[in-house]
């Protein structure tokens, strides 16, 4: 049942690979951060965003099981005051 769920979220995300998106991800202990970046690429079990700063690019992996939890939150493109991926 949980797997059909992360799949699910897994189908959410596909059609967004490659376009802009801001994350909001909860780390603990009053540790939360904004970024925003391109989602690079997905796989089985994890997503990869790429952030790029002022003078490099990090990248950033998640868990699908992190959207289903809330630890991280995920807004796409021209929507992302307003969309957010979650279930």
């Amino acid at each position: 049942m949980a797997t059909d769920v992360l799949f699910e979220i897994r189908k959410k995300l596909e059609p967004h690979v490659g376009e802009r998106i801001k994350l909001k991800a909860n780390r603990g202990r009053r540790k939360t951060y904004e970024k925003e970046g391109i989602l690079e690429s997905i796989y089985p079990s994890i997503f990869v965003i790429r952030v790029d700063e002022q003078n490099y690019f990090q990248r950033l992996s998640f868990s699908y099981a992190d959207v289903l939890t809330e630890t991280v939150e995920l807004s796409f493109g021209e929507e992302i005051r307003r969309r957010s991926v979650s279930m």
